[in-house]
């Protein structure tokens, strides 16, 4: 399983977290910057594609969260 894998080599649910809110910011970053420097086509583009980041950021970070909440019940009840 690839969240566990991800969870295993220490990401956690806070990580993919900030990752969607930075590639928000970086969303408004480069449609800026690359607003000033092409066309406004290329520009909505480019914020378009780092846009679609964030979603895939936060569906991970929703999988991470459930993950870290169904391992520690694990834990708990083996106790």
């Amino acid at each position: 399983m690839i969240v566990k894998m991800l969870h295993d080599a220490g990401l956690r649910s806070e990580h993919a977290y900030l990752g969607a809110a930075a590639s928000i910011g970086l969303s408004l970053a480069s449609w800026l910057a690359s607003n000033r420097q092409e066309n406004l086509e290329r520009a909505d583009r480019w914020g378009i594609f780092v846009g679609e980041w964030a979603p895939t950021f936060f569906g991970l970070g929703l999988a991470l969260a459930n993950y870290e909440r169904t391992d520690g019940e694990q834990l708990i009840d083996s106790q």
